[in-house]
């Protein structure tokens, strides 16, 4: 094999979006050589999907919010099973995170006094999501990486990691990667690694994901040696176009139920009043009179059932179709034409007009749009701990929606930025750290840069099938039997197809030469995308309960008295994905009372 490129850096950041740019920066700041390796180009990572806004309790439209709010909706949310002090981190700092992005030259939308304005979400008790337009993810992507950029972060785009390194200790100390334009191979040595990498949704065949949402980063760190937590909770969007077929499972943000959108089904009936669950039956209204009453801003009655927890939104959106009670392509209607005026639609939702526009030939200040529910993100995913963003190996940290245990089993719309912000940030600070305490120069163990090498080259002198057909085989297995609704016979189907693939992907057949081969990419994201099925399917089985993201059809109630005190974790062992329970860590008392009457 010829000579390998090689770098040598302090801090590998893998992945250029929020939550890796924003990692950079600190350590960056903090005197760490740091590297960001990104699989697409700068500036088109997953982050802009985030349009609605940054949940953050500045209290510019309530002053009455605070984090205190903000972490019991987060629980909530949750369902209880979220990391705690991961849940306090967020809505204790979120605030500073977006007033740091505004000196940075962030443009928020505003009140009439000049403060940022804050818009209304699903599961959030007050306006508090900061935004721009239904833009923000974007312009959050533009700052950290102007940011990043001006400080001389260093960055690889067009690179595809395919394994970690482990260090003489069982530490990760770098990477291998290849380079998608020429398929030729990277080294990079680095003394602290960090997952920055984004979601999975390309596992399953409806989603909101681009195509660089392959689970890379989870599988990554399952490879080296670190565990997964609650990988069965899977967010399914409630709001992605249905039609055209080409633009399925775009986004459509949450923020235009937060501007006064409603659904309703195909005999133009509000029908989310009949899906208002005893959670939240006391915040929620159950009369179109109260919940337009609340959207005229006298806030004197219950939030709109449209603004429920997406969990709640999605599965009551999924019942009325297969109630026969859908739209023409397979969804419902959202209509935010006969809520607000042309003029104030085209102000403040700008992408989803001229998107429904250019895709769909609809017009939303006419028109109804076809939504339904779309694979949108992972809260499961690498067990750090909460306050440094430590994995269990040494050396490798994770930030972002890669990381587990902020969201528990659902994740309110909004808290996706935040999250990034807060959880980069501190990922960036304590890597650096790590890597500054440690001496000398990292040396790499070139027979495992062979191994990695020869094995991501295997596929083009194998003689299996091509890598397409077997990702739509997943793809539609995935969709179909580890969907929104679960059944343990289907979990179990789906377990032994996986099995099934396992052997067809170590056989896949790739044509051609190494120069930008996109068979070949796909066959390497395969074995990340199959990792993570395996994860998500196996976490499925052992969760005999319904709970946020994950709804069992045979076990249709929560469990508090047992799997509301478990994490799934998942292991590989002798190359095999087991899952274990693990207790989840005890709230303080002061956090406990937050949740009580009257609070």
């Amino acid at each position: 094999m010829p000579e390998l490129e090689r770098h040598d850096v302090d801090v590998l950041i893998i992945g250029a979006g929020g939550s890796g740019l924003r990692a950079a920066i600190d350590a960056s700041a903090t005197g760490a050589r740091t590297a960001v390796v990104c699989k697409s180009l700068l500036g088109k990572a997953h982050t802009v999907m985030a349009e609605g806004g940054v949940a953050a309790a500045l209290g510019n439209v309530w002053p009455e919010d605070n984090w205190e709010v903000h972490f019991r909706d987060t629980m909530r949310g949750g369902k209880l099973l979220n990391n705690w002090r991961m849940a306090q981190l967020h809505a204790q700092e979120a605030p500073e995170r977006v007033l740091e992005l505004e000196e940075w030259g962030a443009l928020f939308d505003r009140t009439p006094d000049g403060r940022i304005l804050q818009r209304d979400f699903g599961g959030h008790r007050y306006a508090r999501l900061a935004h721009v337009g239904d833009r923000t993810g974007l312009e959050l992507l533009r700052t950290v990486q102007q940011r990043s950029v001006s400080l001389g972060v260093e960055v690889f785009m067009e690179c595809k990691i395919i394994r970690l390194l482990h260090g003489p200790s069982g530490e990760v100390n770098g990477a291998v990667g290849l380079w998608r334009e020429s398929g030729r191979f990277v080294v990079f040595s680095a003394k602290a690694v960090v997952l920055a990498s984004g979601g999975i949704g390309k596992t399953w065949k409806f989603t909101s994901n681009s195509w660089e949402s392959t689970g890379d980063g989870h599988a990554l760190a399952l490879w080296a040696g670190a565990d997964l937590i609650d990988m069965e909770f899977v967010q399914f969007h409630p709001t992605g176009m249905v039609w055209p077929p080409s633009a399925r499972g775009i986004l459509v943000t949450e923020g235009v139920r937060g501007d006064g959108g409603v659904l309703r089904n195909s005999e133009g009936r509000r029908f989310m009043f009949d899906y208002i669950p005893d959670f939240y039956a006391k915040e929620t209204a159950d009369s179109e009179a109260e919940a337009d009453q609340w959207y005229g801003n006298k806030r004197d009655f219950r939030r709109p059932p449209e603004l429920l927890p997406r969990d709640e939104v999605a599965r009551s959106i999924n019942a009325e179709v297969k109630a026969g009670r859908g739209s023409p392509h397979g969804g419902v209607f959202l209509d935010i034409a006969s809520r607000r005026s042309a003029e104030d639609i085209k102000r403040r939702l700008p992408s989803m007009y001229h998107q429904f526009k250019e895709l769909a030939d609809v017009d939303i200040t006419s028109e109804p749009m076809e939504v339904g529910p779309t694979c949108h993100y992972v809260m499961g995913g690498v067990r750090v701990d909460g306050d440094t963003t430590a994995s269990t190996v040494a050396g490798l940290y994770a930030c972002g929606e890669v990381a587990g245990g902020m969201h528990g089993a659902n994740r309110l719309g909004g808290n996706s930025l935040s999250d990034l912000l807060v959880f980069g940030q501190r990922a960036g600070r304590y890597a650096a750290e790590h890597a500054l305490g440690i001496k000398g120069t990292t040396i790499v163990d070139e027979a495992q840069v062979d191994a990695v090498c020869n094995e991501a080259l295997g596929c083009f002198s194998a003689e299996g099938e091509n890598p397409y057909a077997l990702h739509q085989d997943l793809q539609e297995t995935m969709q179909a039997l580890v969907g929104i609704i679960r059944t343990e016979s289907e979990l179990i189907q789906a377990k032994e197809r996986l099995e099934g693939f396992a052997e067809r992907a170590a056989a896949v057949s790739v044509e051609g030469h190494r120069q930008f081969n996109p068979g070949w990419h796909l066959a390497l994201d395969l074995q990340s995308m199959l990792a993570v099925a395996n994860c998500t399917t196996g976490s499925a089985i052992e969760r005999k309960e319904s709970r946020g993201g994950h709804t069992r059809d045979d076990y249709r109630e929560s469990d508090p008295d047992h799997f509301g005190k478990v994490n799934m974790v998942s292991r590989l062992h002798d190359g095999v994905v087991e899952v274990s329970e693990s207790p989840l860590p005890t709230m303080p008392e002061e956090l406990q009372a937050l949740f009580e009457e009257g609070h």
